[in-house]
């Protein structure tokens, strides 16, 4: 059994009162919220535990939207739930399906903003990769998404709501009498790299992600979960101590010089003091190593120096390279790294006793790969020059 990462104590957060007619959302609420929301309306103190309980297993880990159908709740019950609660998620505009099986969903949200939702089915896993943000803050001069600007942050209900709408579309929702295990895991993985700095969402990520590592609902293991981030130092030690996953940092660079152009918020904390954070996250999380995320941009990141900086910076800290081949996009300013050089750059880390992957991009063709998800009525309602102009500005 794996060690569970230290849990600080939750602030509450008590939903508001619904005004007249208005019904409250129960997909996002914590344990904590959601009792507090059912004593507001009218649930006796004394049977609030085994009512969270009861719900809880209906939504999270059968998957059910409809209060009526929760029979083991009295009918008077159920009434007074559909009454003043919904069971809501966001909206599925469009699907698309790659030619490799990847599987990527716009989705629209409160306010009609939209979000993109990508599904990477592989061998002996499946990789949901989720937003935390309507757009971006960080405008990392390489990502697509950094070309759109941040609208909002999503609430912890959008972010495990893009988990429960991919559950509904792969049909994994285990059935009322089937055996634990009975049904495929089709989505066994999930990670925090679509659109958004999660970091920047901090306290949204974190309730949601207690939902998806939930044993009575979800239930996927901390150890499932991956949550990438550019480099926002001040909560790195939080995400350790209050939800425990693994961390993958967008790396990039080995300079200072070339990090500000890649990922301007370098310009904040810099390569030592992200390492600085990072020495100390495996011990605060239990994790085992770090991941450093590293899109190989031909010409700029590339060199065999670049590598043996790399292996310098990192010196003690358990960890694993990814390497990204750029994943290019309308108006991109930079180009792929050749496949020889990026392979020579992965024989520099992989000699030095680094895991090294190359990983395979996946859903090109639908613009569902690394870097390059943007939601589309923002893509649509942007000429390309305008695109072009933005991403000139910011290049190094």
């Amino acid at each position: 059994m794996t060690q569970t990462a230290p849990i600080t104590q939750d602030v509450l957060t008590i939903p508001r009162k619904a005004p007249e007619g208005e019904r409250i959302n129960i997909v996002g609420l914590t344990r904590d919220a959601l009792r507090a929301a059912l004593i507001e309306a009218g649930t006796p103190e004394r049977q609030a535990k085994m009512r969270v309980n009861q719900i809880w297993q209906w939504v999270y880990q059968w998957g059910v939207r409809d209060f009526h159908a929760m029979t083991n709740l009295a009918k008077a019950y159920r009434a007074m739930l559909a009454e003043t609660f919904v069971i809501a998620l966001p909206e599925v505009v469009s699907r698309q399906v790659s030619a490799d099986g990847t599987r990527k969903y716009l989705v629209r949200i409160a306010g009609g903003h939209e979000v993109e939702v990508v599904y990477i089915p592989e061998t002996d896993r499946g990789t949901l990769c989720i937003s935390s943000q309507v757009g971006c803050t960080l405008t990392c001069s390489f990502c697509h998404t950094g070309t759109q600007k941040l609208v909002r942050n999503l609430t912890a209900g959008e972010i495990i709501g893009q988990v429960m709408l991919a559950r509904d579309d792969l049909d994994e929702w285990p059935k009322r009498g089937e055996a634990a295990g009975e049904r495929p895991r089709l989505i066994s993985n999930i990670v925090l790299m679509g659109m958004g700095e999660p970091l920047y969402n901090f306290e949204n990520v974190r309730d949601a992600m207690k939902i998806a590592m939930d044993g009575e609902g979800i239930s996927l293991s901390r150890r499932r979960i991956t949550l990438s981030t550019s480099g926002v130092v001040p909560e790195i030690a939080k995400t350790a101590e209050e939800i425990g996953c693994l961390l993958a940092v967008s790396f990039h660079a080995t300079t200072d010089e070339v990090r500000d152009g890649l990922v301007p918020i370098n310009r904040k904390w810099n390569i030592e003091t992200l390492l600085g954070a990072l020495r100390e996250y495996p011990r605060l999380s239990n994790s085992e190593r770090i991941t450093f995320e590293y899109v190989m941009l031909k010409g700029v990141n590339d060199s065999d120096a670049d590598a043996r900086r790399l292996v310098r910076l990192i010196a003690g800290i358990p960890a694993k390279i990814n390497l990204i081949p750029f994943n290019e996009w309308p108006g991109a300013p930079y180009e792929r790294s050749d496949w020889e050089r990026i392979e020579a750059f992965a024989h520099i880390l992989y000699k030095a006793g680094y895991a090294s992957p190359i990983r395979t991009p996946r859903g090109e063709d639908i613009m569902a790969a690394c870097g390059q998800l943007k939601s589309a009525t923002e893509r649509a309602r942007r000429p390309r020059r305008e695109i072009e102009a933005e991403a000139g500005a910011t290049r190094p």
